[in-house]
C-alpha cells in the first residue's frame, strides 16, 4: 500500500520504500503513460485516507462536515481528521503507528478527561486531557512509549498538543493548523476529488 501511494504509512514501510522507491507489481518500474487528472486526485485522497487508517464512508462524512464549516474545506478536513482520538494518541507518541493507536483506544486503555473512550473516531475538543488508564500504565507498550521509545520513528510533537510523556498524558491545546499537521497530501486535490463526485 505504501509503495502504491508513494508515502510511508508506517516506520517499517519507510525502509521498504527506500529499498524499492517505485510502485508494486510487474509494471512498477516502468511508467508508460502519464496519470489522468482523476488518477492524480484519487491517489491524493487515498493517501490522506490511509494515513489516518479510516474507511471511505468515514472520510466522506468528514469531508461533508468540513464543507459545511466556515473557512477552506481542505484545511477544515485535515483539522477534523487530526482531532480524532487515535490520531492524537499517535501524535503524542503513545503509539508507533496509526494501527497501534487505534488498537490502544479500542482495547480501552485510553481515557479522555478521566472517562473511558473506546472509539478511535472520538473527536477531542481543545482543552481536553488524553491519558492512559492507571491499570495499563505498567504494560510493556506504554513503558516503551513513556521512555520515548517511539521518538526516532515519529515526527516531532506538533505545537497544538502538549505532551508529558513520562506521565503518559497529552492535552489538545487548540485546533490544529494544516501547516503543522505531519501528513503528506495535497488537500486541494482531495477537495477537487470529492467536489466532482
Amino acid at each position: 500500500m505504501s509503495r502504491a501511494l508513494g508515502v510511508a504509512l508506517t516506520p517499517k514501510a519507510a525502509r521498504y520504500l527506500e529499498k524499492r522507491p517505485y510502485a508494486p507489481g510487474e509494471h512498477g518500474r516502468t511508467k508508460r503513460k502519464a496519470d489522468s487528472d482523476y488518477a492524480v486526485r484519487l491517489r491524493e485522497k487515498q493517501r490522506l485516507r490511509e494515513q489516518y487508517g479510516i474507511r471511505e464512508k468515514q472520510m466522506r462524512n468528514t469531508f461533508n462536515e468540513a464543507r459545511r464549516k466556515d473557512g477552506l474545506t481542505g484545511e477544515n478536513l485535515v483539522e477534523l481528521l487530526e482531532m480524532r482520538l487515535d490520531a492524537l494518541v499517535l501524535r503524542a507518541g503513545f503509539a508507533r503507528t496509526t494501527a497501534q493507536a487505534r488498537q490502544l483506544v479500542v482495547h480501552r486503555h485510553i481515557l479522555v478527561d478521566g472517562e473511558l473512550v473506546d472509539r478511535p473516531s472520538f473527536r477531542v475538543k481543545p482543552g481536553q486531557l488524553i491519558h492512559v488508564k492507571a491499570k495499563s500504565e505498567g504494560t510493556e507498550p506504554f513503558q516503551v512509549a513513556a521512555a520515548g521509545g517511539h521518538a526516532e520513528v515519529l515526527p516531532p510533537v506538533p505545537g497544538y498538543i502538549e505532551v508529558e510523556l513520562d506521565k503518559l498524558q497529552a492535552r489538545l491545546v487548540r485546533r490544529p493548523k494544516r501547516a503543522e499537521v505531519p501528513v503528506v497530501c495535497d488537500v486541494q486535490l482531495v477537495v477537487e476529488y470529492y467536489a466532482a463526485r
